[in-house]
């Protein structure tokens, strides 16, 4: 049995995973911005499951809901920051209020989530914790350059973080999930006011979905695992993925005799 804290549970992925959990026999600390939204979360599960108002981007509650978990179950297995939304809007489109929000809940909310768990995990000598960045974290498209800088820098920090509490038995895994078949596009995203300019690259998007009941088996074999790895794409961008950075490899090798001489005079191929 493992005990689950999973942010971002009313719906889509963050609902899942929490319901594979749950019908497999582990406890779930299943929280979203609403109670409504989770209230069938106790009539269906009892016990196994706390449900928990909760506003990532409000630091004070997020240290508060953490406690209220451990003194509820007294250990926490598996921690998935998965709250989020996304922004759709061309970089020149952006208002510094839409950006901001973007990191406030995106970054700043995991992070948050992050700093009030490691004590604990620590203190148990083990812990899985899951940044939920999307492929988004690795790749870019045109549209959603504020949800990018909200996932690049959670990559970014998640990235330093397991160089930091592996050592303490706590593992780090950055989840890549590509696009897939929630409410993400309908319910969870915002968007800026147009700038028409951008309306042919705005048009010129489509996306290959993946059927999200398909990661309710593919988490837990994540969790179960005994090394989980620190990155794993959820659906099909391997292969647009490994064309990019074969790509930037490329062209840091072609400009590395220009690297090289900025370093100075005693530098040695």
């Amino acid at each position: 049995m493992k005990t689950w804290f999973i942010t971002g549970t009313s719906t889509g992925f963050g609902r899942h995973w929490s319901e594979a959990a749950l019908e497999r026999g582990d406890r779930v600390v299943a929280t979203a911005r609403s109670l409504d939204a989770i209230a069938d979360y106790a009539e269906r599960f009892g016990d196994a499951v706390l449900p928990l108002q909760l506003d990532v981007t409000d630091r004070d509650g997020v240290f508060h809901a953490i406690e209220q978990a451990r003194a509820r179950f007294g250990v926490l297995d598996v921690v998935v920051n998965n709250a989020g939304y996304g922004h759709f809007g061309m970089v020149e489109e952006l208002t510094e209020r839409e950006l901001r929000e973007q990191m406030e809940t995106n970054f700043f909310g995991a992070v948050w989530v992050t700093q009030a768990v490691l004590p604990i995990f620590r203190n148990q000598g083990r812990g899985h914790l899951i940044q939920v960045t999307s492929e988004g974290g690795v790749r870019t498209f045109p549209g959603i350059g504020a949800y990018h800088a909200s996932k690049w820098a959670l990559e970014g920090l998640a990235e330093t973080l397991w160089q930091e509490v592996e050592r303490f038995g706590i593992h780090v895994t950055n989840l890549e999930p590509g696009p897939y078949q929630t409410d993400w596009l309908d319910r969870g995203s915002r968007h800026s006011a147009p700038i028409a300019e951008y309306d042919a690259i705005r048009a010129s998007g489509s996306w290959d979905v993946g059927d999200a009941r398909a990661t309710r088996a593919a988490i837990l074999e994540l969790v179960d695992a005994p090394k989980p790895p620190h990155r794993l794409f959820f659906g099909k961008s391997f292969p647009a993925v490994e064309a990019i950075y074969h790509d930037r490899l490329d062209t840091w090798r072609d400009w590395q005799d220009l690297s090289l001489r900025s370093f100075g005079s005693h530098t040695e191929a």
